[in-house]
């Protein structure tokens, strides 16, 4: 599975999603996740989980720079899995 990248200028305050509910089996929902950067230049608050769709807002970085931001969640089941996202910074 590829890696999703997203463009953000230094100043947004925005969210960013990862969708679970192909990966996930019949009657299976996320009981926790966490989301963790690479670099303290970001903020990552405001954290959710519908269980199925996992939710981050993130604000910061510098402009010329790219972050990996990675999800980890566990499943009803016990299943642990985590996927990331990459931002690149630009100023706009």
């Amino acid at each position: 599975m590829s890696i999703k990248t997203y463009t953000k200028d230094p100043q947004a305050f925005l969210d960013y999603s990862i969708a679970w509910s192909a990966w996930l089996a019949d009657n299976e929902t996320i009981v926790t996740s966490t989301w963790v950067a690479d670099s303290v230049d970001l903020t990552l608050s405001l954290l959710a989980n519908d269980g199925t769709l996992t939710t981050v807002w993130i604000a910061g970085g510098e402009a010329g720079k790219d972050y990996l931001v990675t999800n980890t969640i566990t499943t009803v089941d016990g299943r642990i899995d985590e996927r990331s996202i990459t931002l690149t910074c630009e100023q706009r």
